[in-house]
């Protein structure tokens, strides 16, 4: 598979949880609705951290940096719904 077939394929998949996103928005999910948007952003996320920053073809302490950063965030967005939900 070529560079910039894989690429688009992201691109699609990217666009497709975007759509996903937007679906989940308009339905009544209640208090599990950011349980799911948090999921997806994560994939996508994911996809942008693997694919378009490219940490696959990175050596270990690249591949941990990234890793860190998208941990720590996880962790505040946690410490942030932790907080919300005991106001």
């Amino acid at each position: 598979m070529t560079a910039s077939l894989r690429l688009v394929l992201v691109w699609a998949a990217l666009m497709g949880l975007l759509a996903l996103t937007i679906g989940a928005s308009f339905l009544p999910l209640g208090p599990v609705l950011p349980v799911i948007s948090y999921a997806i952003a994560a994939a996508k996320a994911g996809l942008v951290l693997w694919f378009f920053m490219e940490l696959r073809e990175e050596g270990g302490l690249a591949r941990l940096a990234g890793m860190a950063g998208f941990i720590w965030l996880a962790f505040l967005l946690t410490l942030l719904a932790a907080d919300l939900t005991t106001r």
